[in-house]
């Protein structure tokens, strides 16, 4: 097999057939005449040495092979369009290319900000940011696939080297009407006889709150699993259940109108997000640059 007909824009092209399992419409997304594209692909099966498309009268269809390839097209055109990125950023000027995962209570309350005052006095260092679970964030370090993370207090961090990053406070969410709606501070274990909204299993805050209703002996009642703090507070707001979340990532102007906020009154109310590294002395100058940022930024915002 010759190597050689899998050059990107062959598999870009192939692609498209795929994707409009027409070639005169093929022909026409790509800017190139119906000749030419039905050439390229007969020369990319020729190549291949089996049919990628049945040819009907109405259209194409993907044979085995050519599913097969769409999947193996994809993955090689996305690694292009990084590597184009990648590249374009070093010719621009850009010195390189800081790798985060962050879990979702930092993204949401404190990165934005953050990582905007960082890129606005280094302009020429380049952030990739990824939404994680904090569990997931910590693999990812001792791997050392990412430069630096941000995780909870209640994940164990291994060997991962990890600083103060910032306290968020946790509430009680419950709708508009709630028997508990009175409080303003409320324990966690006064809240476990209802039903529970809550995120995807294995989010730290979803842990958390798993293995406080056990210390209490209880169960924790969850009826809906969604995936982002907004959709919770869409569905408590709703009616279907109260949940937790970190008070910074309620939008404020649900606060009395559709939810009631009760501060949580437990010890671990208050949790400690940390920004984490494989090891600090062995980081890039960006990535260095970037970790000593954010270990300050708690006496900035």
């Amino acid at each position: 097999m010759n190597l050689s007909r899998f050059d990107p824009q062959t598999l870009r092209l192939f692609l498209l057939a795929a994707r409009s399992l027409n070639l005169t419409r093929a022909a026409y997304d790509a800017h190139m005449t119906l000749s030419a594209l039905s050439k390229r692909i007969s020369e990319l099966e020729k190549q291949i040495g089996c049919e990628l498309f049945i040819r009907r009268a109405r259209g194409l269809e993907l044979t085995s092979a050519g599913h097969a390839l769409v999947e193996h097209a994809q993955l090689v055109i996305a690694a292009v369009t990084r590597l184009t990125a990648d590249m374009s950023a070093y010719s621009a000027g850009l010195r390189g290319q800081v790798r985060i995962w962050a879990n979702t209570s930092s993204v949401i309350q404190f990165l934005p900000g953050d990582l905007a005052a960082f890129a606005g006095s280094h302009p020429a260092i380049r952030l990739s940011l990824d939404e994680k679970l904090s569990h997931e964030i910590i693999t990812a370090l001792t791997q050392e696939r990412i430069d630096i993370g941000i995780f909870a207090d209640n994940i164990p961090s291994g060997q991962v080297e990890k600083y103060f990053y910032r306290h968020d406070q946790l509430v009680v969410l419950v709708p508009r009407g709630h028997p508990l709606g009175k409080h303003k501070r409320i324990r966690f274990a006064q809240v476990l006889d209802n039903d529970f909204v809550g995120l995807s299993d294995g989010s730290s805050l979803q842990v958390r709150m798993q293995d406080a209703a056990m210390a209490a002996g209880k169960t924790l009642r969850l009826r809906v699993q969604v995936s982002s703090f907004d959709a919770i507070c869409r569905m408590i707001e709703a009616g279907l259940g109260v949940g937790l979340l970190p008070l910074q990532a309620v939008r404020p102007e649900i606060i009395g109108k559709g939810l009631h906020a009760l501060a949580l009154d437990d010890d671990w109310g208050q949790r400690t997000l940390y920004v984490g590294v494989r090891s600090a002395a062995a980081l890039k100058p960006d990535a260095q640059r970037l970790l000593d940022f954010l270990k300050r930024a708690h006496q900035t915002g």
